[in-house]
């Protein structure tokens, strides 16, 4: 069990049912009081972020979140198709909700991490910088940097990203998938 005070940045727990990770934590005493501790927690399954206060009466079970790398194959109809990476023939699919807008830099045969709370897949999460292949890039007009120099690319995946004017059709960029934005060009196309 985790008393409240335990309650420390990182720490994954068990409120009314659901997983939760604490995001800040502050010891509040003020005279006279049972001490607080105040929180704002993160819902694991859905994202909502919630400030709460806990007394020191409050204990929680704490939540036994697991994380595997599997490996992206394809994509079919709004449903989302992985593998074990030890084991090829372990298929398994995930729902478009699940993945959310990180879909569009899912590119196939990419390891991916997994998150499964009660052996139910809750959350996944991407390399923070990938690379990709630009697939369509309009040319640079000479002059045209009012708009402070980028143009809008699309990767192979689909994903649209803002660049600067010097990417080209061909060109192979990093990405940093948490923010959707260009990093650098690893190697100029052909």
């Amino acid at each position: 069990m985790i008393n409240y005070n335990e309650l420390k940045p990182g720490v994954a727990f068990i409120l009314d049912g659901e997983p939760y990770e604490v995001l800040e934590f502050s010891f509040l005493r003020m005279q006279q009081r049972k001490p607080v501790a105040q929180t704002k927690i993160r819902n694991i399954i859905t994202g909502k972020i919630l400030s709460r206060n806990f007394q020191h009466t409050d204990s929680f079970e704490e939540a036994k979140i697991e994380s595997k790398k599997v490996k992206f194959l394809y994509s079919h109809r709004d449903k989302f198709i992985f593998c074990e990476i030890q084991n090829p023939s372990a298929r398994f699919e995930l729902p478009a909700d699940i993945i959310g807008d990180r879909s569009k830099f899912f590119k196939t045969n990419s390891e991916v991490e997994v998150f499964s709370f009660k052996e139910k897949i809750i959350n996944i999460k991407l390399p923070i910088k990938m690379e990709f292949r630009v697939v369509e890039a309009p040319p640079a007009i000479r002059g045209n940097t009012a708009q402070g120099g980028s143009k809008t690319v699309t990767l192979e995946t689909g994903a649209q990203i803002q660049a600067p004017l010097f990417i080209n059709e061909g060109d192979i960029v990093r990405v940093n998938t948490q923010t959707g934005e260009y990093d650098e060009r690893i190697e100029k196309g052909k």
